[in-house]
């Protein structure tokens, strides 16, 4: 059965009337005309003490008796056939509980440093990695590549071939990956034409008024989260496994180490209580979860396996880089044209490297083409990194359009405002931007500082997509105490959805935020989301809110006759339960607890279809960055960042400034500082640490003023749109238009560390920029 209801739907005060069809038992959506008391404000995170006094347990604190510690060892080549391993002396070492190969028949394929061989167990940490020394490998070294252009040339080691060639010389071997086909490293081109065949984009580029051709580059961004990717895994009579992960999908582990281990889910549980940070790369239990779980169920042992920081570095996942030839057109009146990008990127022996989501879809331009490629190298695999493909576009396609708008003299900022036109929130994003940024005093003509030190402000745009996930359950229990619990086996990877759910909980039944117990990360509770593509809070909090709706009217039943009023006729608020025409018919929240039957209700709530007619699409963002460039030094230094976002209806101000600064702040690293190294003579990464793997700190960090759109869209009882993602795009783009408009030269490839800036003044200074 369903239901019709009214909803005001707009941005901020800007508000239109609609009707929606919602399920008959689930609240009505809050809209724009709801005036509630914690959502929207400003809400300190519930779990904040727990944190700062030491007392949260993440999954690298986890200390069980008897717990041995694991460790791996890795290939020291980058291109390798192991063709023995002897274990022997590793075995009877003093502390030795259990040694697994990770691939049980030999001969087996390296194609990475770092590539995981074997793990051992043992009773100290310190006890592993001298086993490790004792193990004798012998392996047959290949040719290998680790640049993304030599990548691609004919003549280029192939890295997925080399399974292929080994079978024909030494016969059949187990774990061979498929080659990379007749393009040798190449995966690819993905083509994606809009607007007709290419020809016609070749043609509208030819009758443009003004072109823009350049080329592109950047670098491999390792993730480097706080807390490293790990496991403790223990057996119960080894039917059931209990595993403690750094994760950003409980279920994900749970599934995955079900399908390995053939067990059925409910056999495994999978706990992340609290997490330090993941950045898309912490999905699934990973080898080293599998590794760890085997290790214990072998030594009838539970055992830790967490990775240090070199491992971080080499092996579980890294932003992959780009090269991209842009080329964009533009007429007289300032309207975009056609677009045609060429692209490629390594992502390791991963794939994952295309760009193009901001070129698709930001602008509105009739004519894009654009092939983008996969390029095989001998380096650790990539993996989703915060809005995967997104940083590298929007840096490449948001100096191009910056380039265009000085071309035709027309402001950069006004040029992007015609070409958004028919966004609506775009527009309103634009006026808050340019007024809080102060753009209208911006001196139009680059380069107009005197003196070596020059200042410069630049523009840029984001996108990112509404996702968000169906099927979740979460539970809430009232107790005849008063208290409630609501559960849910999300994590928090450090958004702050423990903080959100406890909201969403207290706005609906009437109560404080900290009288509500949320207990999350845990894979025996209701099914969540994971984190990942800004989903968590769009996902789970329609269902949180559907649960605390139901558990009201619960409520509302057993007061009702108390109070001598029918259950439509009350109201929650401030503690209590009181009938709307008269306050004084009222009970506190503890008081209608006590009189239920039993000692307490749990409800489930739903996490429903959202409402396609009102159903975003994508989200968008804008951001001006303020940069101040020393010309003799070619250091940059951002001095402030104005972000203008929206997400949906917000929930709690106070967590999503936090995602917005910790976005643009890794977008200020990206941009200026990251860039892993493989020494190409050897393979090996010669910064697999954070010391030569420079990553922004506290004096890098500027001041950052977050504006955040009220934007209600009516499409799910919440309403909630995620950040996570949204405010890394546009960052480093905005920096290189900046960097532009200080000095009059364009940096073309990240990170914009001094030398390159240098060399693009210098090469400005030969009449080019």
């Amino acid at each position: 059965m369903s239901k019709q209801v009214n909803l005001s739907v707009g941005i901020q005060d800007n508000l239109r009337e609609i009707t929606v069809e919602i399920p008959d038992e689930a609240p009505r959506p809050w809209d724009g005309t709801d005036k509630l008391k914690y959502i929207g404000g400003r809400v300190s995170r519930v779990d904040g003490q727990e944190k700062t006094t030491g007392r949260a347990k993440f999954s690298s604190d986890i200390q069980l008796p008897g717990m041995l510690y694991a460790r791996f060892l890795r290939s020291p080549q980058p291109a390798a056939v192991v063709k023995s391993i002897d274990i022997s002396k590793a075995e009877s070492a003093p502390g030795v509980k259990a040694i697994l190969l990770v691939q049980e028949k030999l001969p087996m394929i390296v194609r990475f440093v770092g590539q995981e061989i074997l793990a051992v167990a043992a009773e100290t940490r310190q006890q592993a990695d001298d086993a490790l020394k004792l193990i004798e490998v012998v392996y047959r070294e290949r040719p290998f590549v680790t640049k993304t252009d030599e990548a691609r040339r004919a003549d280029s080691p192939v890295v997925f071939e080399q399974a292929v060639e080994e079978k024909k010389s030494e016969g059949d071997l187990p774990g061979a990956a498929a080659t990379a086909g007749q393009n040798g490293n190449v995966r690819g081109p993905q083509i994606r034409p809009k607007g007709g065949a290419p020809d016609k984009v070749d043609a509208a580029l030819a009758g443009s008024d003004a072109v823009v051709e350049a080329t592109y580059r950047t670098q491999v961004q390792t993730h480097s989260a706080m807390e490293t990717h790990g496991v403790v895994a223990q057996w119960q009579d080894l039917n059931h496994l209990t595993v403690w992960a750094s994760t950003q999908g409980t279920f994900t582990v749970r599934d995955e180490l079900a399908e390995v281990f053939e067990m059925p889910k409910s056999q495994i549980r999978v706990l992340t209580k609290h997490m330090g940070g993941g950045f898309g790369a912490k999905f699934g239990a990973g080898i080293y979860g599998v590794m760890a779980a085997k290790l214990a169920r072998q030594a009838n042992a539970p055992v830790r396996l967490m990775l240090d920081r070199k491992e971080e570095h080499l092996c579980v996942g890294n932003r992959p880089d780009s090269t991209q030839k842009l080329k964009v057109g533009a007429n007289s009146d300032g309207k975009l044209t056609a677009l045609k990008l060429l692209a490629y990127g390594t992502a390791g022996v991963g794939t994952g490297a295309g760009v193009s989501g901001p070129a698709r879809n930001i602008y509105e331009i009739e004519h894009i083409y654009s092939e983008e490629s996969d390029v095989f190298t001998n380096a650790g695999p990539g993996a989703a990194f915060r809005a995967p493909g997104h940083p590298q576009g929007a840096f490449a396609l948001e100096q191009a359009i910056d380039e265009l708008a000085y071309k035709l003299k027309i402001d950069p900022l006004a040029f992007r405002k015609t070409n958004t036109s028919k966004n609506e929130i775009r527009q309103v994003q634009y006026k808050l931007a340019a007024a809080k940024a102060n753009w209208a005093k911006r001196n139009s003509r680059p380069a107009a500082d005197s003196g070596p030190i020059k200042r410069g402000m630049g523009v840029a745009n984001s996108v990112w997509y509404y996702f968000y996930g169906t099927g979740f359950q979460a539970s809430i229990q009232v107790n005849s105490d008063g208290s409630v619990e609501p559960t849910n086996g999300v994590q928090d990877i450090g958004g702050g959805i423990t903080t959100i759910i406890a909201m969403v909980v207290a706005e609906e039944l009437g109560l404080k935020p900290t009288d509500i117990r949320v207990t999350i990360g845990d894979s025996d509770l209701g099914f969540g989301p994971a984190s990942g593509g800004s989903q968590t809070t769009a996902g789970i909090t329609p269902a949180v809110r559907d649960a605390a709706y139901r558990a009201r009217m619960r409520m509302f039943d057993i007061a009702a006759p108390l109070l001598g009023v029918s259950a439509e006729q009350l109201r929650a608020d401030e503690g209590r339960i009181f009938a709307k025409e008269d306050k004084n018919k009222s009970l506190t929240w503890k008081q209608v607890a006590s009189k239920m039957p039993g000692d307490k209700f749990t409800i489930v709530g739903e996490r429903f279809k959202d409402h396609i007619q009102t159903k975003p699409r994508t989200i968008a963002g804008v951001q001006v960055a303020e940069v101040e460039v020393d010309t003799e030094t070619g250091v940059v230094r951002v001095e402030r960042v104005v972000a203008v976002h929206d997400c949906g209806r917000p929930l709690d101000r106070l967590t999503l400034e936090s995602q917005i600064n910790g976005g643009i702040i890794q977008g200020i690293s990206y941009a200026l500082f990251e860039d892993r190294i493989l020494d190409r003579n050897t393979g090996i990464m010669v910064n697999a640490n954070l010391e030569q793997y420079k990553i922004a700190g506290s004096l890098d960090v500027p001041k950052i003023e977050s504006v955040i759109l009220d934007v209600n869209h009516g499409q799910s009882s919440t309403g909630a749109i995620g950040i996570g993602e949204p405010a890394t795009v546009p960052t480093a783009a905005a920096i290189a238009n900046a960097v532009f408009h200080a000095t009059g030269a364009r940096v073309r490839e990240l990170p914009m560390t001094p030398d390159r800036v240098l060399s693009a003044l210098e090469y400005k200074e030969g009449g080019t920029s």
